[in-house]
């Protein structure tokens, strides 16, 4: 029986020529059943350890350095998959090459060549499943039940067994537990471990969304346990060595709904003519202690999840809503940044240290927009109305100074408040516009987080940044094919500087495509991240950049502040070890933090897609004003402005036979000669709305659906909204009765539409 040094000598010889199991056990003279199990479990032990692989016909080869352990992730469309290493690289793993793992399996991947940028591998042995459980639509066929996953990042339908049915009906939405994975022989099966409801029912979507993240939703009580330990109000031994803020006018501003008050703001002009701006941060780390159960679950979260209706914590909210939150009239534990900003908007002076601050009054984001806008609803901040007109007055500075830079400053972004009814279901779809009150907080906190920053950057100290690459050649090329498409030109130079993308934003504010041209730019830059090592923040045109002003709901920000502190108390004298052990834990808060801001981003989009399904499921039949954000050889895609919902014109269902120009991006009729291109504005009808597939369909109007329309706003003219409701119901009766016979058409065209989708597409996606 060979050592594991004689097999490691024969894998390593240069004349080995890769073997299966039989022919290494006949190599070894090994004939014995107890031995092969042996040298079975001595191989395993080479692969775990990276030292060799089982390729794709069963021989053993040496790993030559080629071998990592990552995580792989799928698309939604299923053609490419990506791994990302311990270390945050990515390979790019074809789906034939990825050996039967599935969607965040742990694996490990060689690689096997390059794939654009990126390298190619290939997976060869799953080290751990990711998935245990996942939401799907339980159906039967025969005698014979199957539950189809919601995510299709999962791309199997699992069998599922009579003794585990659980009682599910067709139709239903169920949470399953995998009890197979799927092999060579066998497909996937699962359990049904809850029965949800009707797909239709907005009830399923909370748990849909936390089963397919897997969400951490409840605290463990070891963690409540700690939390009920801690005191209701800030002690007066707490207070000792603060600095008092406690009689200065400082002021919180947030939205209506808000509830965990992170930061609050002063700002005084200075007799030398510059101002004093004064950030107050939450002191989170006064109460939540490094390796206490508290601490762990924090960091296991590291951020707070925002849904439409609802938050997930990540902290729990004696803590997110009461000890921690600046809320008005109490006294509350803070860390204190006092800036002075000359009128470039420069920072000429700082101190920053522990505080104590009694919020003077909490502002909302709509009061103070109405006061500096003059409507009425503002008088009530009139007592407020010199500190008002101080802070604009300083943002506007602070603003001009980032413009001058390069940074870029006008991406509104396409987000939306969804308004619920009592059960859940979405009854209105409003855009979020960001007035002044938005943007004088927002450049507040920019400025703070990068006073912040620069102290670790000088100081040359172990620190936590939140960095932003320049973007790739390749993808903003895209967005310049893009902008061509619909008349845009734009200047491409080989160093790209945010300030062209910033002079892109303005000269395309008026565009009707400018929410689609924000969001491809967007996409064309890569994430911002959390790191050890600072390289700057591409699309602030910053050098140093932090998180600091958010650590009731973000991590890293829990992380800065006990730098900080341990910065003050050391005067920035850390010894080598610790420095080493700063750097080391850094490292891994780092990668782990920026993974679940990625979840918890994930999460928050799906939860909306649904409502928006939700909402536009009421409106079948209706016909809206759409532009065309995308055109590809199997329809047009479109996307109903202010509500930023997006579906498919699929080509089957237009009214010739159309030929599609992918350099031009337009596709042409062949008898009609019609043109569609990118930034058409066109009448659609919404035919479906798919929420398990989070699909919705459209056809283009025809002449009689805008009579119908015509008819319908004429009518609310004369007679109000109690006609218009009849009239939306005949028209939806209507269209319903029609979009029956097209959506068959509609499914056998768009499983041949989905593989068109190209693999750089795809990475974009992901």
């Amino acid at each position: 029986m060979p050592k594991k040094t004689e097999l490691k000598k024969l894998f390593s010889q240069k004349e080995y020529t890769p073997m299966t199991f039989k022919e290494i056990c006949r190599y070894f003279g090994i004939v014995e059943d107890n031995q092969k199990e042996l040298l079975k479990e001595q191989l395993n032990e080479l692969i775990n350890a990276g030292y060799i692989f089982k390729d794709d016909n069963g021989r053993y080869q040496l790993s030559k350095g080629n071998l990592f352990v990552g995580t792989i992730e799928f698309t939604r469309s299923g053609n490419l998959t990506f791994v990302t290493t311990e270390d945050g690289q990515e390979i790019a793993v074809p789906i034939e090459k990825t050996n039967l793992a599935m969607h965040k399996d742990k694996v490990q991947v060689q690689i096997i060549g390059k794939w654009y940028e990126l390298p190619e591998g290939r997976v060869v042995k799953i080290l751990e499943r990711g998935i245990k459980k996942f939401v799907g639509v339980f159906e039967t066929r025969g005698q014979f039940a199957y539950i189809i996953p919601d995510d299709p990042k999962l791309p199997f339908e699992f069998k599922v067994p009579i003794e585990d049915i659980n009682g599910a009906k067709p139709g239903m939405k169920v949470v399953a537990e995998i009890t197979k994975y799927p092999s060579i022989k066998r497909g996937p099966e699962a359990k049904v471990v809850e029965v949800l409801g009707k797909v239709e029912d907005p009830a399923t979507d909370f748990p849909t969304v936390v089963v397919k993240h897997d969400l951490p939703v409840q605290f463990p009580d070891e963690v409540m346990e700690e939390v009920s330990k801690l005191p209701d109000k800030v002690s007066e031994k707490d207070l000792e060595g603060r600095w008092d803020f406690r009689n200065e006018v400082i002021v919180t501003i947030d939205g209506l709904d808000a509830k965990d008050f992170d930061d609050a703001v002063h700002v005084k002009k200075l007799p030398n003519g510059n101002y004093l701006l004064g950030v107050h941060i939450a002191d989170v780390s006064h109460y939540v202690k490094p390796n206490t159960a508290l601490d762990r679950e924090a960091f296991n979260r590291a951020t707070s999840i925002y849904l439409a209706d609802r938050v997930i914590p990540m902290l729990p909210f004696k803590l997110s809503n009461g000890l921690c939150s600046l809320v008005q009239g109490e006294d509350r534990l803070v860390m204190s940044l006092l800036m002075e900003i000359d009128k470039t908007g420069e920072v000429v002076d700082y101190k920053v240290g522990n505080g104590v601050i009694r919020s003077y009054k909490r502002l909302v984001y709509d009061d103070v927009n109405a006061f500096l806008e003059g409507r009425p609803e503002g008088d009530k901040l009139k007592d407020l109305a010199e500190h008002i007109y101080l802070m604009k007055e300083l943002k506007d500075i602070l603003r001009e100074n980032r413009r001058r830079r390069g940074a870029i400053l006008d991406i509104e972004g396409d987000e939306v408040k969804i308004i619920l009814d009592e059960k859940g279901h979405a009854i209105d779809i409003v855009p979020r516009k960001r007035g002044e009150s938005e943007v004088i907080i927002e450049e507040f906190m920019i400025k703070a987080n990068e006073t912040v920053a620069e102290i670790f950057h000088n100081a040359d100290i172990p620190f936590i940044y939140r960095i932003h690459e320049q973007p790739d050649f390749d993808t903003l090329f895209q967005l310049k094919n893009y902008l061509s498409a619909i008349g845009i030109n734009m200047k491409l130079p080989q160093q790209i500087h945010p300030k062209i993308l910033q002079e892109l934003l303005e000269k395309t504010k008026d565009h009707p495509l400018r929410s689609s041209i924000q969001r491809l730019l967007v996409r064309s830059m890569k994430r911002a991240i959390y790191s050890p090592s600072n390289i700057g923040h591409f699309g602030l045109a910053s050098e140093a950049y932090t998180h600091f002003t958010s650590p009731i709901r973000r991590y890293p920000d829990l992380i800065v502040h006990r730098l900080l502190k341990k910065y003050l108390e050391t005067g920035g004298s850390i010894s080598k070890k610790e420095m080493k052990n700063i750097e080391k834990y850094l490292e891994k808060a780092s990668i782990h933090c920026s993974k679940r801001e990625r979840v918890a981003d994930e999460a928050e989009w799906d939860y909306e897609a649904l409502k928006k399904i939700d909402y536009i499921s009421k409106h079948i039949g209706e016909v809206y004003k759409v532009v065309v954000t995308s055109v590809a050889k199997f329809g047009l895609f479109v996307e109903i402005p202010d509500k930023y919902i997006s579906g498919l014109i699929h080509i089957s269902t237009l009214d010739d036979y159309y030929f599609y120009d992918e350099q031009k991006s337009i596709l042409t009729g062949k008898h009609s000669g019609k043109i569609y291109r990118i930034g058409d504005v066109l009448y659609a009808k919404v035919v479906k709305a798919d929420k398990v597939r989070m699909e919705i369909d459209f056809v283009e109007a025809s002449s009689e659906d805008l009579a119908l329309m015509e008819e319908t706003e004429q009518i609310i003219k004369e007679y109000g909204v109690s006609i218009k409701a009849k009239s939306k119901e005949k028209s939806s009766k209507k269209a319903s009765n029609k979009s029956k016979s097209h959506e068959q058409t509609v499914q056998k065209r768009k499983k041949s539409s989905k593989e068109s989708k190209t693999g750089m597409k795809d990475k974009k996606q992901k």
